[in-house]
């Protein structure tokens, strides 16, 4: 038997918050039953759940797992999460590769790629 990706978790200050953000941000929707404790996008199709903890202590370093978002419109894209509540940490160039390193609103980092 092999294991199967459940779902993510990601720990924050106020996890319905987080998941209102993350859902807009993925066009999802926040499952019903969030709280400030507990709360889980409703995934469509096969991908793996996002859920989201309250817990008591502050994020304090970098995350050492994030997310890498791919968009073809990646200025518009860019904008809207700007918009939503993202704030821009660095823009990267390697070669033919682009991206923008982002915080989400507590301050996890994620990428958005052109693509």
């Amino acid at each position: 038997m092999s294991n199967t990706v459940y779902g993510v978790s990601v720990d924050a200050a106020n996890a319905e918050k987080l998941a209102h953000f993350w859902a807009e941000v993925l066009r999802q929707n926040v499952a019903p039953g969030a709280s400030p404790e507990f709360a889980t996008l409703a995934p469509d199709g096969d991908i793996p759940r996002l859920s989201f903890h309250q817990v008591p202590e502050p994020k304090s370093v970098k995350n050492r797992l994030h997310f890498d978002l791919i968009s073809p419109t990646f200025e518009a894209e860019s904008q809207r999460l700007i918009a939503l509540g993202a704030s821009r940490i660095r823009d990267v160039t390697k070669g033919s590769a682009r991206w923008t390193t982002f915080a989400d609103p507590e301050d996890n980092e994620f990428d958005l790629i052109a693509g």
